[in-house]
């Protein structure tokens, strides 16, 4: 049966939805490393930076924005406006920011591994390796959840989290429980029928991955990606403090002064779904890693690159998006870049590499931005995004 998509609707800005959506987030202490020399400046595209700064100049736009294009190992950072509107501090590539929903990349890469190393297969269902979930949801596989085809109800659009979090958006859940708010709801659709974006996938992801070898998914994240990557400066927290420095996060709503919302929520209701907070220079080096051939075995990447047509990230990337297994594919004008978006209060992410992971696209504005919010601002973000994918794939 070929795969339809059915889009989840979930953020409406800085209300109880979006206060829902951002209480999506785990524990590792941020990892203190020195600041490593940067390399000379290459000569920047004048044109690219000028869309940058017109983005920024919107009325309604983020107050201000960071993108890193990095090739043959070298990276150029161009920025905009500023990460701290108190200061007028510049946002920079080492600054710490939430990731947001591309967190669900790096849940897949724990997965992908686990397979590789014969501890987990894409075949597993729930009820084999969580029996504790609904029995409705047993015949659920891994690959499903990783897909977003496997109908699981999406716990953060559950009226009681979200009044939970209303109440106190610094609540600190239990992770490991989130699924409880959905669990005496059946599955929206038959396992593998069609393709819709849910926070609940990545949680029960993760939740596998900690059955698979009895450790937790924190201590996971580092041993799999975080090592293998040298992340330093990478961690999934489970409060709603950032690691300094970092870049300020605002809720923008003209004619009101923009509103710094960093802080705002505690990252223990989206933990492996949407928590991690890591760096722009670091988010670069994994998806270099995660989007090209380094980190899963060449026959696990076959199974993780059939993409579903339609499929789109949350929010949608730039070009025509098709969803495979934790991963996005973004066709541009000028070629295809994989990877996977990310939005929340305060900030709104694209991290995208060559399928070869020789060259990468990070790009950051720091106040949130999905079709529900700002969706004109979005299609202007997208345009902007796909400028600089094919200043990265070296075409116009």
């Amino acid at each position: 049966m070929p795969i339809r998509t059915r889009r989840h609707r979930l953020r409406t800005g800085l209300t109880v939805a979006a206060l829902a959506a951002a209480a999506l987030g785990g524990l590792l202490p941020p990892a203190q490393a020195a600041r490593t020399p940067e390399p000379p400046p290459q000569p920047r595209d004048g044109r690219l930076q000028q869309q940058l700064d017109r983005l920024v100049a919107q009325d309604d736009g983020p107050p201000g924005a960071i993108a890193l294009l990095t090739r043959d190992g070298r990276t150029q950072a161009y920025t905009a406006g500023t990460g701290d509107l108190a200061t007028g501090r510049p946002p920079r590539a080492d600054d710490h920011l939430r990731i947001a929903s591309v967190s669900k990349a790096y849940s897949g890469a724990v997965a992908l591994r686990l397979v590789d190393r014969g501890l987990l297969s894409l075949d597993d269902t729930i009820g084999e390796r969580l029996p504790r979930l609904p029995a409705a949801w047993h015949a659920v596989t891994l690959l499903q959840l990783l897909r977003h085809t496997s109908g699981l109800p999406d716990y953060s659009a559950d009226p009681e989290f979200r009044e939970i979090v209303v109440a106190d958006p610094r609540h600190r859940f239990d992770s490991r429980r989130l699924l409880d708010f959905v669990a005496d709801e059946p599955l929206r659709f038959a396992p593998g029928s069609l393709y819709e974006y849910s926070n609940s996938d990545n949680i029960a992801v993760a939740l596998m991955a900690e059955a698979a070898t009895g450790r937790r998914y924190e201590e996971l994240l580092a041993d799999l990606v975080y090592r293998p990557v040298a992340l330093r400066r990478t961690s999934l927290p489970q409060g709603y403090r950032l690691p300094e420095p970092y870049i300020h996060g605002y809720d923008v709503s003209p004619p009101a002064e923009p509103e710094d919302v960093s802080e705002l929520v505690s990252a223990s209701g989206s933990w492996a779904s949407g928590g991690i907070v890591t760096t722009p220079e670091e988010l670069g080096a994994f998806i270099r890693a995660y989007g090209g051939p380094s980190l899963v075995s060449p026959g696990t990447r076959e199974e993780q690159l059939a993409f579903i047509p339609g499929g789109a990230s949350e929010p949608a990337g730039p070009g025509t998006n098709a969803a495979g297994a934790a991963i996005f594919r973004y066709t541009t004008r000028c070629g295809e870049l994989y990877g996977h978006t990310g939005n929340t209060p305060g900030y709104t992410l694209l991290a995208a590499s060559t399928p070869d992971g020789t060259r990468s696209l990070v790009f950051a504005v720091n106040t949130q931005v999905d079709k529900d919010v700002k969706a004109r601002l979005l299609a202007r973000l997208r345009t902007v995004q796909e400028d600089f994918a094919c200043a990265l794939l070296g075409g116009r």
